[in-house]
């Protein structure tokens, strides 16, 4: 079962738009001292739509490499046939899972979501966590294709980023028989739906927040609710300014105001406005990050 934090972790380019590989081992030393029970790459905070299929593995080599806690690397896709690939791959270089996205704008039937993913699990052998987050595929991951999904045996967890807490709900209570986690997808419910019976978080904000998103869940783990409820509020306004533009706009700032990495940011995605700069300073001053 995965429990604890698990950062999703941005790709750090150089101004001349290469992969700042120094910059990314050192993130990854960064988080893991935050108590972080492993970090996610070439996911969505990390950029993959702007990444070239050598790029993509590359990172998924860098992060077996060097992390020591658990290495969950972004292999999905549209395209099953990449989505096998890149499985395929993260598994041979000893990644410990693959987080896989739900098909975006394809737009499949149910019948072509499970196929598509009980195709990847047949294909592999590493434990796969499913990724819904409509906001950004166009389509919400059926609950009926959730639960369908839960019985195959290395399809093992799912990070949910719906926002729909009546949701979140009802795929714990359709998959407690089955050994099936759920990890929050949005930092800011990871409260809500732990209470619900979350193990967890893929997190943006651990990237610059590790220890305290760590302690939350921690607490939430341990049943010491009004403890995690103090971290939450603590954070909260922070999380919130992370997220008042397309993510990792805001993150990718914060961590090169806090000397964690240069801003730089692929197109289509551009800097972050003057308006919301200010906003996400005033946060992350208040918590001591600068």
């Amino acid at each position: 079962m995965f429990k604890g934090v698990y950062p999703a972790l941005i790709t750090p380019f150089t101004k001349n738009n290469l992969i700042d590989k120094e910059r990314f081992k050192n993130l990854i030393n960064f988080v893991e001292k935050g108590k972080v029970k492993g970090v996610v790459t070439c996911g969505t905070t990390g950029e993959s739509p702007t990444l070239s299929t050598a790029e993509h593995k590359e990172l998924i080599d860098i992060t077996v490499e060097y992390a020591k806690k658990k290495a969950i690397v972004g292999t999905g896709s549209n395209n099953t046939i990449e989505a096998i690939e890149l499985t395929k791959y993260g598994e041979d270089a000893g990644a410990d899972a693959a987080l896989l996205i739900s098909p975006y704008y394809n737009k499949p039937n149910n019948k072509g979501l499970i196929k598509h993913f009980k195709l990847i699990a047949d294909s592999s052998n590493i434990p796969l966590i499913l990724y819904n987050v409509p906001f950004r595929t166009g389509q919400d991951l059926p609950l009926e294709v959730i639960i369908e999904l839960s019985k195959v045996n290395n399809i093992v967890a799912i990070k949910e980023a719906s926002g729909n807490l009546d949701k979140v709900s009802q795929i714990i209570e359709h998959t407690k028989d089955e050994d099936f986690s759920v990890l929050s997808g949005d930092d800011g419910l990871t409260l809500p739906i732990m209470a619900l019976g979350g193990t967890g978080v893929i997190s943006v904000a651990a990237n610059i927040i590790p220890n305290e998103m760590s302690q939350l869940v921690d607490y939430m783990l341990d049943g010491k609710i009004n403890n995690a409820k103090e971290i939450h509020y603590k954070i909260a306004s922070l999380i919130r300014s992370l997220f008042m533009e397309t993510n990792p706009i805001p993150i990718k700032r914060a961590m090169e105001l806090m000397n964690l990495a240069d801003g730089h940011l692929r197109l289509p995605l551009d800097t972050i406005s003057q308006e919301n700069e200010k906003i996400l300073l005033k946060a992350l001053k208040n918590m001591e990050c600068i």
